[in-house]
């Protein structure tokens, strides 16, 4: 069964500002993660409770999977300072 995604507020004002280019890649790294969310750069937070962490270039997806809607709810999309 496939994933869905819920962008929060504060995610999708973020990644408004991102570069277009930019947009699509995260666009297209949310599509890929409807198949299986837990492949590529995943990291579970620390001190965080089921938050994990994708990484897309200079840009950190943060995300909370909800298995028993198979929906991921992203608070958070920022570009990695530093």
């Amino acid at each position: 069964m496939p994933w869905d995604y819920r962008l929060a507020k504060q995610a999708f004002k973020n990644l408004k500002k991102f570069p277009n280019k930019e947009q699509g890649k995260i666009y297209a790294t949310l599509e890929e993660m409807k198949g299986n969310p837990f492949l590529g750069d995943i990291k579970l937070m620390q001190g965080e409770e089921n938050l994990y962490r994708r990484r897309t270039g200079n840009y950190r997806i943060y995300f909370r999977p909800v298995k028993s809607l198979h929906v991921l709810d992203i608070p958070l999309i920022e570009r990695k300072h530093g």
